[in-house]
């Protein structure tokens, strides 16, 4: 039976129609109270859409009432459910990045918001895969939470594939390929990759660099975007690769500055931070942006239009993102299909690139 708690007794013995008091201590005694079945109270409390407005709205101020509350340990018993999802920042090829990281503190928090309106509590776990998915498998058999969020997939691409085989409420933010088992949610980063270099072509750029450590699949795609666009005009880029961990990205940057050919005049960064970082690297060499060197980032942080000049940058729609993973999540958990989303790269210029 689910109970409810409440405040002092006089507060649950409220005068029925009648005068006489009603002792509200059940979903049951509410139904009564409330002229309805107990079901109808269930889902009333639980926020339900099959409940009409107005009813829901009745009910749930009569529980406020009677100061009455649905046992939830009684109910997540019941239906099997724990309440709380699993938010997994897997870094295999990163093991110094940091939860701090601009990118994942901006998705976190989206993902937290959206939850905690669905009525979840969250679980975070910086995972450090060694090899085998039981970085994953700890997880997702823990039977502590309904369903599992990935914050990227690093280059755990074939561990998540074999674990969402058997556990299907798994959605990660990242690359979708073609028949892939889970499901994921992310950004076009070829497309972007092309966006980019694209324009720092239009834009007067003739001599390239793509910035970012592309062993993650999600680098490593936008690389291959931005070479392909550099291919097809006939335009030399060089790879440089720069780790995402911060206490490694600004010294990595200071040398490649130091050492790159001073006829690089565009450069793809894989990230907004090491774009921003770029940026002071150049002003410390006395090279102007966007005059000398023309600069795009990726991702299209809330830090991205503070810098000075303001940044260029590959837009990831990250708030719709966190919102399509939870709908996607959910759906899994109640055993609905659910298909991967892939969104459209949109490019925003600001002051580090010239107008075409």
């Amino acid at each position: 039976m689910v109970t409810g708690t409440a405040g002092d007794t006089q507060e649950n013995h409220v005068p029925d129609s009648s005068g006489a008091d009603v002792e509200v201590r059940t979903l049951a005694d509410l139904a009564r109270l409330a002229g309805v079945s107990a079901g109808t109270v269930s889902r009333a409390l639980a926020g339900k859409a099959l409940v009409n407005t107005e009813t829901r709205e009745r009910i749930q101020a009569l529980a406020r009432r009677h100061g009455f509350r649905p046992n939830q340990m009684a109910s997540k018993l019941r239906s099997r459910r724990t309440g709380v999802i699993g938010v997994v920042v897997p870094l295999a090829q990163e093991e110094r990045q940091q939860i701090s990281d601009p990118f994942f503190l901006t998705l976190l928090g989206c993902l937290a918001d959206e939850l905690a309106e669905s009525g979840y509590d969250v679980m975070l776990s910086r995972a450090i895969p060694d090899g085998t998915s039981d970085w994953l498998e700890r997880m997702t058999s823990s039977g502590m939470v309904d369903g599992v969020l990935l914050i990227g997939q690093s280059d755990q691409f074939g561990v998540v594939e074999a674990v969402s085989a058997g556990y299907r409420p798994i959605v990660a933010w990242g690359t979708f390929r073609e028949g892939q088992n889970h499901c994921a949610v992310g950004t076009n980063n070829i497309a972007g990759g092309r966006v980019a270099a694209g324009h720092l072509i239009a834009s007067g750029a003739r001599k390239l660099a793509f910035l970012g450590d592309t062993t993650g699949i999600e680098i490593d795609e936008r690389h291959m975007g931005a070479a392909a666009a550099a291919a097809e005009a006939g335009i030399p880029l060089i790879h440089v690769p720069i780790d995402l961990a911060s206490d490694r990205m600004g010294p990595q940057i200071k040398a490649a500055m130091a050492e790159c050919d001073h006829d690089i005049d565009g450069i793809v960064a894989a990230s907004d931070l090491i774009a921003i970082n770029v940026l002071y690297r150049l002003h410390e060499h006395g090279r102007r942006v966007p005059e000398d060197v023309q600069v795009v980032g990726f991702g299209d942080l809330p830090l991205a239009a503070l810098t000075i000049p303001p940044l260029t940058t590959v837009r990831q729609e990250i708030a719709i993102g966190a919102k399509a993973m939870i709908e996607r999540l959910k759906a899994r958990i109640e055993g609905e299909p659910a298909e991967s989303l892939v969104m459209p790269p949109q490019l925003i210029v600001r002051g580090t690139t010239r107008p075409r």
